[in-house]
């Protein structure tokens, strides 16, 4: 079969390699000059196209018009008989005006016919023909004897010029175009078709009530070295004492900086263990339902990543503690699963689900060895941390305050910051050295808020808060008024007194409002 090589001739090289130029000329300038040639001449055809199809299109609304005026002049030849040719005319003219609407002729393309600010109206066009016509008729006057049959005879002239000039425009549009079609330029470029789709699983819907992470905001803080953890820098600060030393207890303040920090970090890490609602379908799968798994992923591939990974995990540890252990080993088969999904790509899966379904398979052996580790390394963890939960619930020293005497209750004394009294004052400064949270369970006189914060502290620096609390004169004893003549008050005086008699068998009591270690 012989090549054709004909699209070879559409090229139009200006840079040609082989092209003999004056020695006198420069090569460079001469395919510069050449290029610059080409360019022109494709934007004045490119140009010359663009008005002849305006032209065109303003040609054939003429044209309509006209063979409507001669219609309408034909239609009344009779009445020329009778009437003045002129005003025939005239008549024929006001019918062929058409719709108002549609005078009005387009506008040009941008770059075309830039010389008129707007085109004429197609009846202005018509008046002005009217008007030649009229012209060329007076000419004849002398020696014609018919006006309106040389009416008609002039507007079928200039309808033959007019249709005349439209072929010769279309000749000279298709001859432009096959010019501007004969060489392969950029313009010629384009796309067949452009297509692409990829099959995607559909989000799972987003729980009801679920809010936004709170944003943090890192401010610079100066951190001393070697300090306490749990403290910020400001903290320190409010706390150092007159030598310069860190009061105790500053750890207790719910309003650590570091602490909240850590309390939402650990919020953070919990909800990215949760399981989806798509990862708790995937674990509900049946153990070995390798087929069930292979179209669970293939349906929703967004689940082959490490979180679900790592949820899975939790949760099988979360299971184990809880007793159930199949749904535990379950949990560990598919998070594995998901993570030789990951290690081998999306277009890997289809082919370790084979290997492992193989009997016999070292693929499958491998798979099964781990599986048994990690659910053995799982197991080992739950039973660890069921231990230290079962030590832990045993409870942990703590200092509270107590009114030993039921007869007395225990009062909180908050120094007044505007006092005159030098040992008021110096009560104050000790106040002022206590955690801001501890300073609010002062100001609030409940005991029960205090016992609160001294919970969060050491056994130690508990009692160091206690003995401080004493020298600022913060805590004293009341007795409490007792209405003997009153059932109730009896009662109660009943109670005081067998409470007393057994305080005073009792051996190792401490003084009332002692500290009391629990």
């Amino acid at each position: 079969m012989p090549i054709s090589y004909d699209k070879w001739d559409r090229l139009e090289v200006s840079d040609d390699s082989d092209v003999e130029v004056h020695p006198n000329v420069d090569t460079k300038s001469f395919i510069r000059a050449k290029q610059h040639q080409i360019h022109e001449q494709r934007a004045q055809r490119k140009h010359e196209i663009e008005t002849l199809k305006y032209e065109r299109i303003i040609n054939d609304g003429l044209l309509e018009r006209i063979n409507a005026l001669l219609d309408a002049l034909k239609r009344h030849q009779e009445d020329a008989n009778k009437k003045n040719p002129d005003e025939v005319v005239f008549q024929s003219l006001i019918e062929s005006a058409g719709d108002p609407a549609k005078d009005e002729p387009p506008k040009p393309p941008e770059g075309v016919y830039t010389h008129q600010k707007e085109q004429p109206r197609y009846s202005k066009m018509i008046g002005v023909l009217v008007d030649q016509v009229k012209k060329e008729v007076d000419e004849k006057k002398d020696t014609s004897t018919d006006r309106y049959a040389d009416f008609l005879q002039g507007v079928n002239s200039h309808l033959t010029k007019v249709q005349k000039l439209q072929q010769d425009l279309l000749k000279r549009l298709a001859q432009l175009e096959k010019e501007a079609t004969a060489k392969i330029t950029s313009e010629d470029i384009h796309f067949g078709f452009d297509s692409t789709h990829i099959n995607k699983s559909k989000p799972a819907p987003a729980p009801a009530g679920k809010t936004k992470a709170k944003e943090k905001t890192k401010t610079e803080t100066v951190e001393l070295l070697n300090a306490p953890k749990g403290l910020t820098s400001q903290t320190r600060d409010a706390l150092k004492s007159g030598e310069g030393a860190v009061s105790s207890g500053a750890e207790a303040d719910i309003e650590d900086d570091a602490l909240l920090d850590k309390h939402e970090d650990e919020e953070e890490d919990e909800a990215s263990m949760k399981l989806t609602p798509e990862g708790k379908q995937f674990a509900k799968i049946k153990l070995g339902d390798y087929r069930a798994c292979l179209q669970f992923i293939s349906e929703h591939p967004n689940i082959v990543n490490e979180e679900t990974q790592n949820a899975l995990m939790v949760e099988a540890l979360n299971a184990q503690i809880e007793g159930q252990n199949t749904y535990a080993k379950t949990c560990v088969h598919q998070s594995l699963l998901i993570q030789y999904c990951r290690q081998l790509g999306r277009d890997g899966v289809g082919l370790f689900f084979k290997r492992i379904t193989t009997k016999g398979h070292q693929a499958q052996q491998v798979f099964n060895k781990d599986l048994a580790e990690t659910y053995e390394r799982i197991k080992t963890s739950a039973a660890r941390l069921q231990n230290e939960q079962g030590a832990s619930s045993a409870g942990e020293e703590q200092i509270q305050l107590h009114a030993v005497d039921p007869g007395t209750e225990i009062t909180i004394n908050v120094p007044q910051a505007d006092s005159d009294d030098p040992v008021e004052q110096e009560a104050r400064k000790i106040f002022e050295r206590f955690p801001p949270g501890l300073q609010r369970a002062l100001e609030s006189s409940s005991l029960d808020e205090v016992n609160k914060v001294l919970g969060k502290m050491s056994v130690d620096e508990a009692e160091e808060i206690v003995e401080l609390l004493g020298q600022g004169g913060m805590l004293s004893l009341q007795e409490g008024l007792i209405d003997a003549t009153s059932e109730e008050g009896q009662r109660k005086l009943k109670e005081i007194e067998e409470e007393e008699r057994r305080r005073k068998e009792a051996e190792g009591l401490g003084e009332p409002g002692e500290a009391v270690s629990s």
